[in-house]
């Protein structure tokens, strides 16, 4: 497989690195969270922005749930802010962390909301009341990352201590508990299929497991630095891998070759540290987002 990428556009706005994005309220619109504490929503038709909330600490990340109209914004003081998307308006902070929340996820089959903290727990809400259901201390390092696979009903849990830990995702019984990555485990996916989950590494390593017995299929220098995020495209026929070595890089999700990367050099791509991807439905756009404050819309075409 052979494929052209193409610069759409650069946006810019905000005044400091961007950690989080997420789908905005309709196909065209998309979140981002910063450094400066801002949350600004992006329309992908017109380029432009609005200032969408702010807060009093760095934002992290960010999780759209879209069933509910609401938005979840995980800050470095270990709070998640939950706003009702008509009207803006905070109704709930949940304090279930006391570092940075790294990743929200939620689940309508489980009726769930989990966050992943800096301080080493892993917490689980509903997404009714929002009270807090389970949380539980991983470890003494970051939890980082969490992926769920409906098709195994489990979930993935990364974290840097280099575990990486499976759950049933009805019980939360840990059903297996092994070593990921040598520095840090930062990134878990399972691909489209539900068969494989695809892990990223402190250094820069991508590993591919075997969903059920997990075991190592390939171990892949991906990237000179660490792995920061992984995107399927919407097709699911590739996913595209950021990382702090600032390039974003593209490969066949069948046979896991690289087939494109995208730098600053050659692509116009980011001048430090990739943090974020998402690949959007909207015109097939790559969307990514960094330490230099940018984010920037590709177009990925097959030849």
């Amino acid at each position: 497989m052979k494929i052209e990428v193409n610069k759409i556009a650069t946006l810019t706005g905000h005044r400091d690195p961007i950690y989080a994005l997420d789908k905005g309220i309709t196909e065209y619109l998309v979140f981002s969270g910063s450094g400066d504490k801002v949350i600004a929503q992006w329309n992908l038709k017109t380029f432009k922005s609005e200032k969408f909330a702010s807060f009093p600490n760095v934002i992290y990340s960010i999780c759209h749930i879209s069933e509910k109209q609401l938005l979840l914004v995980g800050t470095s003081d270990g709070n998640v802010h939950v706003l009702n998307l008509e009207n803006k308006e905070k109704i709930k902070i949940l304090k279930n962390h006391t570092a940075q929340v790294f990743n929200i996820r939620y689940s309508l089959e489980t009726n769930c909301i989990y966050t992943a903290g800096g301080d080493g727990n892993f917490a689980i809400c509903s997404l009714d009341t929002f009270d807090l259901i389970k949380i539980r201390k991983l470890c003494d390092e970051k939890v980082r990352n969490i992926d769920f696979n409906y098709t195994t009903s489990e979930i993935a849990v990364a974290s840097a201590d280099c575990t990486i830990r499976i759950f049933d995702i009805k019980t939360l019984q840990e059903k297996q508990n092994f070593v990921g990555h040598k520095l840090s485990s930062n990134i878990v996916h399972f691909s489209t299929d539900g068969k494989f989950l695809l892990t990223g590494d402190r250094d820069g390593y991508l590993n591919i497991w075997q969903v059920g017995n997990y075991k190592i299929i390939k171990s892949i220098p991906a990237h000179e630095w660490a792995i920061y995020d992984i995107a399927y495209s919407p097709n699911s026929n590739l996913f595209a891998t950021a990382s702090r070595d600032k390039t974003i890089k593209i490969w066949d999700s069948k046979t896991f070759e690289m087939l494109k990367v995208i730098n600053k050099e050659k692509d116009g791509g980011h001048l430090n540290s990739v943090n974020k991807l998402i690949w959007s439905t909207y015109n097939n756009y790559l969307i990514s987002a960094g330490d230099d404050r940018a984010i920037i819309i590709w177009e990925i075409n097959p030849i």
